[in-house]
C-alpha cells in the first residue's frame, strides 16, 4: 500500500521548526546527521471551520520532509511570503 505525499502550506512565520526538521534531514541524506528513524516524527494535521473548531483530525506517523519551498521572494510586494513542506510518511489514521 502506498499513501500520497501531502503538502502543508504556512505564511512564513519565526519559528524554524520546519527548516531544522528539513536540515536534518538532508544532513542524514549527506551522511552527516541523524539516522533514519531519529528524524521520522508522528503529527496531527487537524481541519478547522472558519471559526476555529476542529472538524476533523489525522495522524500521520514516520513522517518526514521531502521537499521544503522558502517562497516567492518579491521585495515589492506587500503579501506574506508562502512557505511549503511536503511531507511523505508511513501510515496514517482518522483520530476523529
Amino acid at each position: 500500500m502506498t499513501f500520497s505525499d501531502i503538502t502543508l502550506e504556512r505564511g512564513a512565520a519565526d519559528d524554524l521548526d520546519m527548516w531544522n526538521w528539513w536540515k536534518q534531514v538532508v544532513d542524514a541524506a549527506a551522511n552527516i546527521g541523524l539516522d533514519e528513524p531519529e528524524f521520522k516524527r508522528n503529527a496531527d494535521i487537524v481541519q478547522q471551520s472558519r471559526s476555529g473548531a476542529q472538524l476533523r483530525r489525522w495522524r500521520i506517523e514516520g513522517a518526514w520532509p521531502t521537499k521544503f519551498v522558502a517562497g516567492d521572494w518579491d521585495n515589492e510586494a506587500d503579501e506574506n511570503v508562502i512557505e511549503k513542506v511536503t511531507l511523505t510518511y508511513d501510515t496514517f489514521d482518522l483520530v476523529t
